[in-house]
């Protein structure tokens, strides 16, 4: 695809200019009175601006129209995308949904956007607290439309078939056993190739970031250097019939039109990127000796709450990998959320979250037979039972 290229390592300074435009990003200054090739200099936050350096996240993008540029927003409906927690009473059982459904080609075409459908959440996107848990299932491109979040960062990750996402800072092609991450603020539009399908963990108030290693060392788990970002690619392409972009905002959905395509930055640099991460990569910790390890080891990023060692959300994964421990029991009771079976994922959260109505009712997924499951279990008591003589 067009932009073809990445570049390594996370939370990197980095920067980038298209090819097309050589010398588009400013000398030894980031906002001159007038930028190269006659672009407007924009400056992307994701942080406050007196945050410690290590916390400090912002980029500068060089672009043919400014993002300002464009009619009033006006609301719209949601259609499943909701952070009403309210709407059904609490449920306490342990749940499971059998494959949502995606709709077949042949009928209603359905992008990105229209087929995102919120499972459960918690917390609050005003307050810059909380998580979402959504998923997509669609057949069909975002066609002069673009998605941008204004309450948090979204964890991307496919399930069934390939995403070519486009953002103002390039391209990336997102295939199932990769994840990317579209951090808060960021204009993106996705193509599809087919029935789609896939999760999304929204994530309000934080950023992802690796995991402490503590013990473990300097390596291990996801390694820095297996992120990629994507590389400068401008549009110049004008619109007549309007283009639309879409921006979730207090969890509600606005929408607005402009005549000319927001993907026309032509340069940029900084810190604060979109980015992708093919899970093959991880680096895998395991017991070898006996019991069974937390979860916590298989943590490939972590939105961090304002309580040390608490997260607001991980993101977990549970890959091919040898077992080999001695004198224990495999299974772990654990009480977790997995929403679904790629190489084994898992979003884990301290909030106590609250199923939608979509997720209990409208989606008609939910396996109601799900607790039969347990019923086989019989008690191994043995009152007389003595250790055996060594």
């Amino acid at each position: 695809f067009a932009g073809q290229g990445y570049m390594s390592g996370f939370g990197n300074e980095c920067s980038s200019e298209d090819p097309r435009c050589p010398g588009s990003l400013p000398e030894g200054q980031n906002n001159p009175q007038v930028c190269p090739y006659g672009l407007y200099a924009e400056q992307l936050s994701g942080s406050a601006f007196t945050c410690p350096r290590p916390a400090n996240k912002r980029s500068w993008l060089y672009r043919i129209l400014p993002s300002v540029k464009h009619k009033p927003f006006t609301q719209i409906p949601c259609g499943d995308l909701t952070e009403n927690w309210d709407d059904v009473e609490p449920d306490p059982n342990q749940i499971r949904w059998l494959p949502f459904t995606i709709p077949k080609t042949t009928d209603t075409k359905v992008d990105f956007v229209a087929g995102l459908h919120t499972i459960c959440g918690a917390g609050d996107s005003k307050s810059r607290n909380g998580i979402s848990i959504h998923v997509f299932t669609c057949n069909s491109s975002m066609v002069d439309r673009c998605f941008n979040n204004s309450d948090g960062d979204f964890l991307i990750v496919p399930q069934q078939g390939e995403l070519l996402i486009t953002t103002e800072f390039g391209k990336m092609m997102v295939e199932p056993n990769e994840i990317c991450v579209i951090q808060q603020g960021m204009r993106f539009s996705v193509d599809v190739f087919g029935e789609t399908r896939g999760y999304l963990l929204e994530v309000y108030g934080a950023h992802f970031e690796l995991p402490d290693l503590g013990p473990i060392g300097a390596n291990g788990l996801a390694n820095p250097r297996d992120f990629l970002c994507p590389v400068a690619c401008y549009e110049e392409r004008t619109v007549p019939t309007g283009y639309t972009v879409i921006n979730k905002y207090q969890g509600k959905l606005f929408s607005c039109r402009q005549d000319f395509s927001p993907f026309n930055v032509v340069a940029w640099h900084g810190n604060y990127t979109p980015y992708k991460y093919n899970l093959k990569n991880f680096m895998v910790i395991n017991c070898v000796a006996f019991d069974h390890a937390d979860p916590s080891i298989f943590t490939v990023l972590t939105a961090k709450s304002t309580r040390p060692g608490v997260a607001i959300a991980d993101f977990v994964i549970f890959p091919p990998r040898w077992g080999v421990a001695d004198h224990t029991f495999r299974y772990l009771f654990h009480l977790v959320c997995i929403l679904s079976i790629l190489q084994a994922f898992m979003f884990e959260s301290s909030f106590s979250m609250a199923v939608t109505k979509w997720g209990l009712e409208t989606c008609q997924k939910l396996d109601k037979s799900y607790y039969q499951c347990w019923e086989p279990l019989r008690s191994h008591f043995n009152p007389n039972w003595k250790p055996s003589k060594q």
